[in-house]
């Protein structure tokens, strides 16, 4: 039979073991906490990072969201006091950012958008979706304004190609031009007229 200080020793060296197994877990776990850290970098003082946030009024109603979609696209939406989104500014998927003012039912009532980085468009419109009014400018540096009926049917067009030359359209409700009133290239005016029949009027050039 083993003596009381044999023992004593094989308790004490398995005691010894565990420790030295148990700082290993502990040497491990630092380190792999390190390497988490260094994965997910801590955001500076005061920086708030967050997928979606929404902002609330004293009495619980959402009045503001900022929010991402899958898309890669971004916006900030304005809420009324029932809740319901008035205005929006968002940058799109394709990274055109526009601003929309909507009615309380969601319709669009005015919209400025850029398209390409140069081709600006403001949109005003009716209850209903149907614009009234627009003007933009084309990448090709030409511009247009289109004024339109109650169905939404441009009825007037004022515009300037991409050299300057500048004109007007008086449009019918098939959308057949009627009047048609230019300056040309050389600076000579020209106005062109059509009956319902088809028949034209055009006014001697002035140069």
């Amino acid at each position: 039979m083993d003596s009381h200080d044999a023992r004593l020793e094989r308790l004490e060296a398995r005691l010894r073991r565990l420790q030295g197994l148990t700082g290993a877990a502990l040497v491990l776990a630092v380190l792999g906490l390190g390497a988490a850290a260094l994965r997910s970098p801590v955001p500076p003082a005061g920086e708030v990072v967050a997928s979606r946030l929404v902002l609330t009024d004293a009495k619980g109603r959402t009045r503001a969201t900022l929010d991402t979609n899958k898309g890669g696209g971004a916006s900030l939406v304005l809420h009324d006091s029932a809740g319901r989104p008035r205005a929006l500014l968002g940058v799109g998927t394709d990274d055109s950012p526009h601003l929309r003012f909507s009615t309380a039912e969601g319709e669009s009532l005015a919209e400025l958008t850029v398209f390409s980085d140069e081709a600006p468009r403001l949109t005003l419109s009716k209850s209903g979706g149907v614009d009234l009014f627009s003007v933009g400018l084309q990448v090709d540096g030409s511009s247009r304004l289109e004024l339109a009926d109650a169905d939404g049917r441009p009825r007037a067009i004022l515009g300037a190609d991409e050299h300057g030359q500048p004109g007007l359209r008086l449009v019918d409700r098939r959308g057949q031009t009627r009047a048609a009133l230019r300056v040309g290239s050389s600076d000579e005016g020209s106005l062109v007229l059509e009956g319902r029949e088809g028949e034209l009027f055009r006014a001697p050039v002035v140069q």
